[in-house]
């Protein structure tokens, strides 16, 4: 007897608007890792996004009475993409509720698809608060992007479809956020296809479901990473967790042991690489997570000669955020380590070191020779370089235990994302101030948002130190050194806090007290 879930799934209105994405061989992952590896191509749907079908199956089976009141939702991403298409693809009155901190190349993909925009509030549940009474106060139905039966099943139908183009499919790794296509996935899976193992993908900075699953019931993250914005989400939803839950035995009782595998930024970069390198498409950081993680899982259990399935979600990527991409890429891949160290300030000195490497490719090296005090000063020099690696972590501490062993003070900042974001590109001297206090500071990436911080610092704060690069994300990222004690740093903290900027101290940071304090 099939479930409700299968027969929900079974019966989803999807393919008005959606395709059957293909199902494509990886040839040089399947190398790579030893085992048959496949890509599920949900970037090639009309919204480059797999959002089109839950989307679409919950507005295609409102009553006539609900469509000719039209629908609402709240979004900034791939679910807005997703009802703005589908409400125009049934002649629906439609509002999209965004954020004013969207940028501006999404807010246009949505009107471009028939969506009708109404910028609101400055974060998301502020959105989706406004969507859901305007939807009581008009009339709207509110279309949510996962906490629903219909969306989930329409999100299920990607499973659907993996079972059909492929019977002998040991794993599928599923990308996380709200939960609605793990939920749809895990539901089909663990009941036509029991023997499949279903992994959850998450980015390491907005694991809600990992720390659902470890407090054994949901839980609200207190900050979320954005980098990964189609994931980015701070609860995991009711409904796709309980579905979730619901997936703990298997035919014979057995209790299955729900997994969630984490990656980091730089492990998402470096798949989005692998995506390109095998077919030639750019995908977006959430589209490829599934594919870190897939990576990630199968090294560290050794997995090899198994069927694997990764779902890749998305293509809704901002052009501009390629070059922060293109520069994690060999991080993520381990194939690069970053290190400081400090080697005699001589001549010969860089000679050595390069011999003390045995060989190894820099393929970074940032230096700038500190004021003397006098012709014949010694003092050290700090600098930042970067290592090719062919072997990994093995070889990255290696090369740190090496370093350690010729007599070099060396520091390795290959997971020290203050140095790798900032630090590498201010390297040029010291300031020799004793009072200076270091923050990074996160903001939402929009016209003026730049203004208004430095207008809320205003005269009362001397800059000392400034970084700030638009990597084309949500948020924007700023270095900044302030002369100030440090009591009347944490007044700067509660000042920047006030108007929604996340403010974090870092003047202990390693990279800053080598290169620049």
């Amino acid at each position: 007897m099939l479930s409700k879930w299968v027969r929900n799934i079974l019966q989803a209105t999807v393919y008005d608007v959606a395709i059957q994405t293909p199902l494509d061989f990886a040839p040089k992952l399947s190398a790579r890792f030893n085992n048959d590896i496949r890509l599920k191509r949900e970037d090639l749907q009309p919204v480059f996004s797999f959002k089109l079908r839950g989307a679409y199956n919950r507005i295609s089976q409102l009553s006539e009475e609900q469509k000719s009141r039209g629908v609402i939702c709240a979004s900034a991403g791939n679910h807005a993409q997703g009802v703005a298409f589908s409400a125009d693809k049934l002649g629906l009155k439609n509002i999209i509720v965004m954020p004013t901190t969207t940028p501006d190349i999404k807010v246009k993909a949505v009107k471009a698809l028939g969506g009708n925009v109404d910028l609101y509030g400055d974060s998301f549940d502020v959105s989706n608060q406004y969507a859901i009474e305007r939807s009581i106060k008009e009339g709207l139905t509110y279309i949510p992007p996962y906490d629903d039966e219909l969306v989930i099943a329409g999100q299920g139908t990607v499973a659907l479809e993996i079972n059909q183009q492929w019977r002998d499919v040991d794993y599928v790794f599923v990308p996380v956020g709200g939960g609605g296509l793990l939920a749809g996935v895990a539901a089909f899976l663990g009941d036509v296809a029991p023997h499949v193992k279903v992994i959850a993908v998450e980015p390491e900075g907005a694991a809600s479901l990992k720390a659902a699953i470890e407090a054994g019931d949901r839980v609200k993250l207190s900050q979320v990473s954005l980098f990964v914005d189609g994931t980015a989400v701070a609860q995991i939803g009711e409904l796709p967790y309980e579905v979730f839950n619901l997936q703990k035995s298997d035919n014979s009782g057995k209790l299955i042991e729900q997994e969630v595998v984490t990656c980091t930024n730089d492990e998402v970069c470096a798949a989005v690489k692998d995506v390109f390198e095998e077919r030639r498409s750019i995908v977006e950081p959430s589209g490829a997570l599934a594919l870190a993680g897939m990576k990630k899982y199968l090294s560290q259990n050794k997995i090899s000669g198994k069927n694997c399935v990764a779902i890749i979600s998305g293509a809704n990527m901002n052009f501009d955020r390629l070059r922060y991409i293109a520069e994690r890429t060999e991080i993520g891949e381990k194939k690069e380590a970053v290190f400081a160290v400090t080697i005699p300030e001589r001549t010969g000195a860089f000679l050595e070191f390069c011999r003390d490497l045995k060989g190894r490719n820099i393929t970074e090296f940032n230096y700038r020779a500190r004021s003397r005090t006098s012709p014949d000063s010694l003092e050290p020099a700090s600098i930042f370089v970067g290592i090719a690696l062919k072997e990994g972590d093995k070889e990255r501490h290696t090369i740190a235990n090496s370093l350690h062993e010729a007599g070099y003070d060396a520091h390795d900042l290959t997971d020290d994302d203050i140095s790798k974001s900032h630090i590498r590109y201010l390297i040029g001297g010291h300031a020799g101030l004793t009072d200076e206090q270091l923050f990074k500071v996160s903001f939402p990436e929009r016209p003026g948002a730049l203004l208004n911080f430095l207008e809320r610092l205003g005269t009362d704060y001397n800059i000392t130190l400034f970084h700030y690069r638009n990597h084309g994300a949500a948020d924007g990222r700023v270095l900044v050194g302030i002369q100030a004690t440090a009591t009347s740093s944490l007044a700067v903290q509660d000042m920047l806090q006030e108007i929604g900027y996340d403010c974090t101290p870092v003047t202990d940071n390693v990279g800053y007290q080598l290169f620049l304090k």
